[in-house]
């Protein structure tokens, strides 16, 4: 296991037979929204997930990174963590036993509320509402498939939930593993700066952003809408309402039958 938690905020305490220095290069942060993440590039973390507003929150113990490497779990002398398909058939399968050691590792420091998922293509479309799940529990732990995926017999044994970034297919889960990580630290109290960012953003109300602008007030022969410089905030939060309702009918025909959906129900 290696981790990339902070040094800021208070320390948790964990039984282990091992001293913590050897089994990590940081301590855990208590209370901290924790993402744990089992994979065979441990090496990609944190990634893009260290720059900018995540990474300063991960740097000031707002969340914390656990990694764990599946090849550490491996079988033999070459540490093996796949074989090829039962049945016959093109790449390669992880190894139920290789990736339950791993779970069992990551799970042993879960806590509260944290799903385990799996990052499939088959799974549940990963969206907002999601990502607003998981920022309201204790944090998540990700398994990144990787050739051919993983043994159907350990999502079954552990129960596992399987989530889609879309429906395309990437070569592993990690990138998409980042991305379902910061569309959900973004989220936690104190990570942006400004908390009505994440109110009037795309699918925070189940409809789509409405445009933006800023200086210069022309450019190109393009000037930004009268209404946005008026000082009028009721007449702006008006334009922005309609431009809202109307990019999601024109763009999302789907979000938009949801919209209006929710808003049937609700009366």
């Amino acid at each position: 296991m290696t981790g990339t938690p902070k040094s800021h905020g208070r320390l948790s305490a964990r039984p282990t037979l091992q001293p913590r220095e050897l089994i990590t290069d940081a301590p855990d942060l208590a209370g901290s929204w924790t993402a744990q993440i089992i994979t065979l590039l441990p090496q990609a973390f944190p990634g893009v997930l260290g720059e900018s507003l995540t990474g300063r929150a991960l740097q000031d113990g707002l969340w914390q990174l656990q990694t764990y490497d599946l090849r550490t779990h491996g079988i033999g002398r070459h540490r093996n963590v796949d074989d090829t398909p039962a049945g016959g058939g093109a790449g390669m399968v992880l190894r139920p036993d290789v990736v339950a050691s791993a779970i069992t590792e990551a799970r042993a420091g879960a806590r509260g509320v944290m799903p385990l998922v799996y990052l499939s293509p088959r799974g549940r479309r990963f969206d907002q509402a999601m990502a607003r799940t998981w920022a309201r529990g204790d944090g998540v732990t990700l398994l990144c498939g990787r050739f051919e995926g993983v043994d159907e017999r350990v999502l079954k044994h552990f129960g596992i939930q399987e989530v889609s970034l879309g429906d395309f297919v990437l070569t592993g889960g990690e990138i998409a593993a980042q991305a379902m990580i910061d569309a959900t630290v973004r989220l936690l109290p104190g990570v942006l700066g400004n908390a009505e960012s994440a109110v009037e953003e795309s699918h925070a109300s189940g409809l789509l952003e409405h445009p933006q602008y800023t200086k210069p007030a022309e450019w190109q022969g393009h000037a930004i809408p009268d209404v946005l410089m008026s000082g009028n905030h009721a007449k702006i939060a008006q334009w922005r309402r309609e431009m809202s309702e109307q990019i999601t009918q024109e763009r999302r025909p789907d979000l938009w039958a949801a919209f209006l959906a929710s808003q049937t129900s609700e009366k």
